[in-house]
């Protein structure tokens, strides 16, 4: 089972070296119109994503874990406009997961991602609080606090806070779950005469966990706005 973890891990390493990015470094070719659309998809591209369950990881719990998230952008050509560089419309993001249990139903978390060949890394936190811890025959319920902001790029500020609700239930190794909430974004432009849009996003997203004793692996799908990202991570869960 340890090699099988190993050998995913590897590919998760390849894969960030196979989707190279732009630079963002040309916002000023986009109007105002276009520059929210842009901002949609970025801000839902980067925006927090637990790739976990709602069930409290406890006092001495953990997860770490390193994620692929695969994401379709919706307008693929503005992002190709906004780079030197040539850029696909479906972008892969490599991100490193903590989530650490606390006491009385308490989980916090972060992650860290630099996306190769892009000017583009961004970081984000969480706070997690279970009205429900789960059991053998009842689920898990949990509410979700989340925030995550650009940098490295000079043109570009985005900052995104989120809310929400989610539940699962374990059954041996396997742990569906489920959940929605909603997303703010504010996007800050540093280029031509483009000016700052705020606006909200719903988001919706189903996952499943698999453990293996303190290794694990989870797939999740999520829906923000009108973009759709998947994740794939493995690691280590406790």
């Amino acid at each position: 089972m340890k090699s099988r973890v190993l050998i995913g891990l590897l590919a998760l390493s390849a894969c960030t070296h196979v989707a190279a990015e732009g630079d963002i470094d040309q916002l000023n070719l986009l109007s105002q119109s276009e520059f929210r659309l842009f901002s949609r998809d970025l801000g839902a591209a980067l925006s927090y994503k637990a790739v976990t369950p709602a069930e409290p990881l406890g006092t001495t719990g953990f997860d770490f874990g390193l994620a692929i998230v695969n994401t379709r952008l919706e307008n693929g050509d503005l992002f190709d406009r906004a780079s030197s560089d040539d850029v696909s419309d479906t972008i892969y993001i490599p991100r490193l997961h903590l989530h650490k249990g606390l006491p009385g139903g308490i989980d916090l978390g972060a992650f860290y991602s630099a996306m190769p060949g892009s000017n583009i890394a961004f970081w984000g936190a969480e706070a997690r609080y279970a009205f429900l811890k789960g059991g053998a025959l009842s689920p898990a319920l949990s509410l979700r606090g989340t925030y995550s902001r650009l940098s490295g790029v000079d043109q570009l500020d985005i900052d995104t806070t989120g809310l929400e609700l989610s539940v699962s239930k374990g059954f041996a190794n396997f742990t569906p779950y489920a959940g929605l909430g909603k997303v703010w974004v504010k996007s800050t432009p540093y280029a031509g005469s483009l000016v700052e849009e705020d606006f909200s996003e719903e988001k919706y997203f189903l996952g499943v966990n698999l453990n293996f004793g303190i290794f694990n692996m989870d797939l999740e799908g999520d829906r923000t706005g009108d973009t759709t990202s998947y994740s794939l991570k493995f690691g280590w869960r406790f």
